[in-house]
């Protein structure tokens, strides 16, 4: 009797443990992106939090003499302005944003839930994703989109806070400069 030789899986690409481990660390290196517009965005938060406590201890200087208060109050609009939108877009930057314009998907917290039955079924189901080498790649790849698009929408958000925050540190300046005029003027 001849013996028969193991036979071994099928395998559609021999770097499959190689590709996995690409496709999870490009959906870790977005996700750790995510996070840190999300510090930046809580540091500019932290940041005028300082910012206006400082200057709500300081009103006192609005009371100098001879101070133009329209100049100083359209100053300080645009000032208070430009911090309203730097806050607004921080603030926006934690705002979940949940996509569910795409096919369902097994790496999706919001999927997992909703749209693959109980308990059992997700499980059935993802094990026979897991296994299927083309659908695995797919669901890794949706995923890797979808977060991406995320991050991409966060750091606009930062972005856009930051350069709001610069401009009305360069109104603080431009206010500031203008304190110092008067007060030059005043003691001339």
């Amino acid at each position: 009797m001849e013996q028969q030789k193991p036979t071994t899986p099928h395998v559609k690409n021999k770097h499959t443990d190689d590709l996995i481990d690409h496709y999870w660390g490009s959906i870790n290196y977005v996700s750790n992106l995510i996070k840190a517009s999300e510090i930046k965005a809580g540091l500019i938060l932290s940041f005028y939090g300082i910012l206006l406590n400082f200057m709500y201890h300081r009103l006192d200087i609005l009371q100098l003499a001879g101070v133009n208060k329209i100049v100083l109050y359209v100053l300080l609009a645009v000032w208070f302005a430009f911090t309203v939108l730097s806050i607004y877009y921080s603030i926006r930057c934690f705002i979940p944003r949940i996509e569910s314009n795409y096919d369902k998907n097994i790496f999706f917290f919001k999927d997992i839930i909703t749209k693959f039955g109980n308990i059992d079924e997700f499980s059935k189901t993802f094990y026979s994703v897991s296994l299927d080498e083309d659908q695995l790649f797919i669901q890794l790849g949706h995923q890797m989109f979808i977060i991406s698009q995320i991050a991409t929408l966060k750091f606009r958000d930062v972005n856009r806070a930051l350069r709001f925050l610069g401009l009305g540190i360069i109104m603080l300046l431009i206010i500031g400069a203008y304190f110092t005029i008067i007060i030059l003027h005043q003691s001339l």
